[in-house]
């Protein structure tokens, strides 16, 4: 029996290799059939995926009338005038420099809109003045530099629509929360909450001065 055995050993190392294979020393008959599954994988590819019918860009075809393998887009499914090219309304900037100039008129209801969006989304730091103690900085957030003092004054008006868009500092951008439009009206209302603080009688209107000059204490 055991010379049985060793001459069987003997012709399966002898065997020729099944897909360039070998079997190691060792491996006895029952290696076989995994061997056979395998040759059976590999020549089992065919090219189905690769001959598949499929159009390719800028073939024609006559399975449309019209002779092209692309659709025509539907209508009204690309965005148009959405390419934001105007910098200073988007970006604050003319020629990459901030803007001193707001890109739209200041009017009573801009100036409305942007105190209703400073007191959602400024106050919290900034307070409702712009002096910078707002009610999470009164429980111990960091507080903001005011902007009443002079160098902030001094800014132009693309710096704050800037820091508004991209955040500065601790503060972190409102891009997401505030749109292009409502940040220019936040600007424009910071530019009146600091002219509050330093106007003369010279600053208001002749018709308006008149009607503080007849108020009476």
């Amino acid at each position: 029996m055991e010379d049985q055995i060793k001459s069987g050993r003997a012709r399966w190392l002898s065997a020729p290799t099944v897909l360039g294979c070998r079997p190691a020393a060792g491996w006895g008959q029952p290696a076989l059939p995994v061997l056979l599954a395998l040759a059976m994988l590999v020549t089992g590819c065919r090219q189905d995926m690769n001959d598949q019918p499929k159009m390719k860009p800028l073939r024609g075809t006559d399975f449309f009338a019209d002779g092209r393998s692309a659709r025509p887009l539907v209508p009204d499914t690309v965005a148009r005038g959405h390419l934001r090219t105007n910098e200073h309304f988007y970006l604050g900037r003319i020629e990459g420099k901030l803007a001193t100039n707001l890109p739209v008129a200041v009017t009573a209801p801009l100036l409305a809109r942007g105190r209703e969006r400073y007191d959602i989304f400024c106050a919290p730091c900034h307070d409702r003045t712009g002096g910078g103690n707002g009610m999470i900085v009164q429980r111990g957030f960091k507080q903001p530099n005011s902007f009443h003092n002079d160098r902030l004054r001094g800014e132009p008006a693309g710096y704050y629509y800037d820091v508004i868009a991209n955040g500065f500092g601790m503060m972190s951008s409102y891009a997401a929360q505030v749109p292009p439009e409502d940040r220019w009206a936040i600007v424009a209302y910071i530019r009146a909450l600091q002219l509050s603080q330093h106007a003369t009688t010279n600053d208001v209107p002749a018709t308006e001065l008149e009607k503080l000059l007849q108020v009476k204490p």
